[in-house]
């Protein structure tokens, strides 16, 4: 047992394969089932990243951030070592990977160039247009202004201290605007129900 859970690629795994499993019998192979197709996928794993990305986005601004002032200097390396460049990456990825199978789902289905230019058949597809633009804009601040900043505030490039103190104001800002964006753009895609 603690062979297993002290693995997490494996815990990861095996979570998919019963996903997979709970899907082939629910959604897919038995009779009266709901068809599995594409966008079923899609959306599944759409929820998947999109907590990964969220629920770190949350932990940095609930947690990590207002805690670090109140951790002993000593123990901050803990922290900017090994405990951030980790979230960081997960929560980059956690982005990237909410766009791409939230974009896949309304292509996919028919609706992504309605949605997005607000040209939609129903007041659903516009708001979900709206909940896409505010992921896009989210996503563009966690790659090209949260992401570039930390490297240098955690020291992972070459950055002078005048650098490191400018980097760290602009990297906050852009995590509380997602913060800020989240709130409605969660909305949006929970209140779409687009089938």
């Amino acid at each position: 047992m603690a062979k297993f859970f002290g693995n997490l690629h494996l815990v990861l795994l095996t979570g998919f394969v019963l996903a997979l499993a709970v899907m082939y019998h629910f959604v897919g192979a038995s009779e009266g089932a709901l068809p599995i197709n594409l966008n079923t996928v899609l959306r599944w794993l759409h929820v998947f990243f999109g907590i990964v990305w969220i629920g770190l986005l949350y932990y940095l601004n609930f947690v990590q951030v207002p805690t670090m002032p109140t951790i002993p200097a000593e123990l901050k390396g803990g922290v900017t070592g090994y405990i951030a460049p980790k979230v960081l990456f997960f929560f980059r990825y956690g982005a990237l990977l909410t766009v791409l199978t939230g974009l896949g789902i309304a292509f996919v289905a028919g609706y992504g160039h309605r949605a997005m230019t607000f040209q939609g058949a129903t007041a659903a597809e516009n708001l979900i247009g709206l909940g896409m633009w505010l992921a896009l804009i989210m996503a563009f601040n966690v790659w090209f202004i949260i992401w570039p900043a930390q490297k240098k505030i955690l020291g992972l490039v070459k950055a002078t201290a005048e650098e490191k103190a400018a980097a760290a104001p602009r990297a906050l800002y852009a995590s509380r605007t997602n913060t800020l964006l989240s709130i409605p753009m969660l909305y949006c895609m929970v209140s779409a129900n687009l089938g």
